[in-house]
Order: C-alpha cells, then structure tokens, then sequence
C-alpha cells in the first residue's frame, strides 16, 4: 500500500503515526530517560533513586517530585516535534532512497520489488543518518527537558535550554550525541529490514492484504531485536546529551559504566526501554497503515490518483 505513495504522502502518514503512538507512550518515554540519564546529582540528593532503577519506582519518584503528575510530561511539546521530525525524515528518505534504488540501480519493472535483509538494512541505515542530521538538535532539548533541571532557579521551558545550549556549546551542542546517533541508524533500518522481510512472508502466506492489527504485530517483534542489539548506544546517547554531562564521546561514557557498574550497567533500563520502543513502533506501524489509509481515499476524492 505504501508504494501507492509519493515520498512526501508516505512521509506524512509516517510522521502522523509516529506523533500518535509517542503521545501514547510518552510518561514511559520520561521514566526510561530518567533510567538511562542515571544522574549523580540526583542520587546524591536522593540515594534511593539508585536502587529504584524499575519502571515502577522511577514512576513514582518523578510523580512524587517537584512537578508531580505533569512531570511525566515535562517536555512533551519538544518530544512530539521530533518524533514528527524524525519519522517524517526517515519515510521521506526511505521512500525516496529505496524508489531510487529500485529504478536506477535494479531497473525493476515492479512496484515494490522484494529485496534483500542487507539491502534492506544499508537503505534504512542511510535513510536514517540523513534524517538524523534534521532532528538531533530537536532531540537534545527533548531529552533535557525530560531529565530536569537541579534548581527551582532553571528555566526549563524549552526556550531555556535552548539558550542553555547555546550560551555553554555554542550551535554544534545542538548536535551533542550526533555521533552515536549516526550508529544508531542501524537501529531503524534494523526495525524496518526485519519489518518488511516479515511482512513479505506474511503477505505470500496469507490474503495480500497488511492488515493495521498485522502491523501492529510484526511492528513489536521487529523493535524488540533492533532495540537489543543497539541498546549501550542508546544509553550513551541519553549521557551526552544531558545537562553538565562529563563526557566527550560514546566510547568514554561506556568505558566509564563498564568501570562503575560492569557489562551489566551497559543495559541499565532496557526493559524500560523496550517496553517504551516496542510499544511505540508497533503503534506507529498501526496508526500508519490507518494514515495511509486515509490518505489514499482523500487522494480518490480529489482525484490525485
């Protein structure tokens, strides 16, 4: 169905259900960061905010703080943005790349050829950093506001921290995480190599037809592998971009758990984590399929197709 689309349409209905499953998701969203960040100026001020590294007690130590409630929505304006950003970057180049890539290089007559896992991967892994370099700095002020500030003095609007930003880092620290970020890219094209060799053997065995529910399915098996191999760069991503972060690379920040907390701390919130991605991506496969969806039967109506 999704070939039916221009990369623009595609784009759309993509960036539409990944502001939709992220909305849905968004208080475990704030508690897994808050895991990742694992600050010391918190655990300083409250010890027992090591201990308490389950979604459960993080849940609660953030409703009980100074924003209550609302906490776990601190920064859901920044988040929604780049989670249209992201996703409408991502389907926008993955469309684009993968349409280019069936015409030029394979000269296939068809529609939506099936092509293979590794092909798959290299053309989401390239979508991907190319929608990176768009959504990294909207990404940084998200993930501070989600973490807090340590003074009732702080603006953390998100205005604040993009002066914050600029004042300490000047305009490259709207990229701070970029580099991991890069490296992450085989985390979508993972998620959606996975997605669409399962979607392809679902298709053959069943009616031809992906159904929302289908997606849905396939969507959370597919996030579930990318998230577990990638997950140590997601935790170091989450370290460089927090406020006052020590670090200077992805490497220092998994050396310095590796010394702290041994190979285990390298995956210190996962299960926060896929909980989160998991539910997420499927979500967004199932809101997408809606959008396209719909935006195939608009496009009837106004004769545009």
């Amino acid at each position: 169905m999704s070939q039916s689309l221009t990369p623009f349409e595609n784009a759309l209905a993509g960036a539409l259900g990944g502001v939709f499953s992220n909305a849905v998701v968004y208080p475990l969203d704030t508690v897994k960061t808050r895991i990742q960040a694992d600050k010391a100026a918190e655990a300083k001020e409250h010890p027992a905010i090591k201990k308490q590294l389950g979604i459960i007690g993080t849940l609660f130590t953030i409703v009980k703080s100074k924003g209550g409630f609302a906490a776990l929505y601190r920064g859901f304006m920044a988040n929604m943005a780049n989670a249209f950003i992201q996703q409408f970057a991502y389907f926008y180049w993955y469309t684009l790349v993968r349409s280019l890539y069936i015409r030029r290089v394979m000269r296939s007559k068809e529609v939506a050829p099936a092509l293979s896992t590794a092909t798959e991967l290299v053309l989401g892994a390239l979508s991907a950093a190319l929608g990176q370099l768009f959504t990294t700095p909207v990404g940084v002020i998200a993930t501070r506001q989600q973490i807090g500030t340590e003074s009732h003095e702080e603006d953390d609007t998100m205005i604040g921290h993009i002066k914050e930003i600029y004042h300490k880092d000047g305009i490259t620290g709207f990229w701070r995480g970029l580099r991991p970020s890069l490296v992450l890219t085989v985390n979508p094209a993972i998620t959606y190599g996975v997605y669409e060799r399962i979607k392809t053997v679902i298709l053959a065995a069943s009616d031809g037809h992906m159904t929302p529910g289908k997606s849905f399915v396939v969507g959370a098996l597919s996030k579930t592998l990318a998230t577990v191999v990638t997950f140590p760069y997601i935790l170091s991503k989450i370290r460089l971009q927090a406020k006052n972060t020590p670090y200077q690379n992805a490497f220092e920040v998994l050396g310095h758990i590796l010394e702290e907390k041994g190979l285990a701390g390298w995956y210190q919130g996962m299960q926060a984590q896929i909980t989160k991605a998991v539910l997420s991506q499927a979500l967004l496969f199932y809101f997408r399929d809606y959008f396209e969806i719909w935006t195939l039967k608009l496009l009837e109506i106004t004769g545009n197709k």
